[in-house]
């Protein structure tokens, strides 16, 4: 090989890579265009083959060790710098990216709250009239050990098996929400029946513990995970209830379009989701069934949790405050 040869043709090529990372290290990875993105890889891969083939035919430790150097600051910015850039969008999206798509959609995930709401009221009033219809909704031995035993089916989990009982939990509160939101693709129907469902479900078991005189502990026992875990099926309904807007009325989308709208809509719900189901399921495995911790103390963490998370979805981005040097704007 010609060493010089290959050193003129190939010195461009490094210049441009060292502009490119020096004005990645100055001003930042998002400074550069899209085509000087791709520029800046490409160079690196070229730039990694020079170092190899200057190592095999020994061109001078200074050369290598200038391509090393080049090809070591490439990979950091590349793929450190990437990394960093997918910590930060994470970030991004936790402290404002989901408290917008809520307040965006929350007209849908009011739906499924009144919907939810709207099967407790059905549990609670046929539960009250006919005892008979408490009997269809929950399993014998549950309503026996409330009425006959006087105790509520929620017993405390074993010291020690807290962390697994809290995975269970969790799959099973992210199986639920998963089946919600994909509830969507049956035009909403299965998303709808979930929720009312589950609204049923627990108007019929608060009736039975409030005819027997277990409505406080029983309370005690939801407040501090139901918290977060029920919004977060409400926020599930509503995703569901996006993709079935996207398949039942697209309005000025064709399908498909409101289809990838609507769905990138509903995917953004289900991270913010998933985090709620995580923590709630940490807290019903530590917390709330726990019998040496006081039910008023359970009252409180979950109207605090609740408080939060409803000041949390409230949050929006702040302005740019005005620049203080008092300029005019002609």
């Amino acid at each position: 090989m010609n060493i010089k040869r290959w050193i003129s043709r190939r010195e461009a090529h490094w210049q441009r890579l060292e502009a490119l990372l020096n004005q990645v290290q100055k001003r930042g990875l998002p400074t550069l265009s899209a085509a000087e993105i791709q520029e800046l890889a490409s160079l690196y891969r070229s730039v990694s083959g020079d170092l190899a083939r200057a190592q095999t035919h020994k061109v001078g430790p200074r050369l290598t060790a200038t391509l090393q150097e080049l090809t070591t600051q490439g990979y950091h910015q590349i793929y450190q710098g990437q990394k960093h850039q997918e910590w930060a969008a994470v970030r991004e999206f936790v402290l404002w990216g989901f408290p917008a798509t809520v307040q965006r959609n929350g007209g849908y995930i009011a739906i499924a709250t009144i919907l939810f709401l709207l099967g407790s009221l059905i549990g609670w009033w046929f539960s009250w009239r006919d005892p008979a219809f408490i009997s269809l909704m929950l399993p014998d031995w549950l309503i026996e050990q409330v009425r006959d035993e006087g105790e509520l089916w929620m017993g405390s989990i074993i010291l020690g098996s807290e962390p697994v009982e809290s995975a269970n939990i969790m799959i099973n509160n992210l199986r639920v929400c998963f089946t919600v939101i994909a509830g969507g693709v049956t035009a909403g129907l299965l998303t709808i029946y979930i929720l009312l469902l589950n609204g049923i479900l627990i108007g019929t078991a608060a009736t039975l513990v409030t005819q027997h005189g277990l409505a406080w502990p029983f309370w005690g026992f939801v407040w501090p995970h139901g918290a977060w875990e029920l919004p977060a099926i409400f926020i599930a309904g509503g995703a569901g209830l996006l993709i079935a807007r996207a398949l039942v009325w697209p309005g000025q989308y064709r399908r498909r379009d409101a289809l990838q709208r609507y769905g990138q809509e509903a995917v953004q719900l289900l991270f913010g989701v998933v985090g709620l189901l995580v923590g709630a399921g940490v807290i019903e495995a530590f917390i709330s069934p726990q019998p040496w911790i006081p039910d008023i103390f359970k009252y409180l963490f979950g109207m605090g949790l609740l408080t939060g998370l409803i000041a949390y979805c409230q949050r929006s981005r702040p302005l740019n405050p005005p620049s203080k040097g008092g300029g005019r704007v002609s």
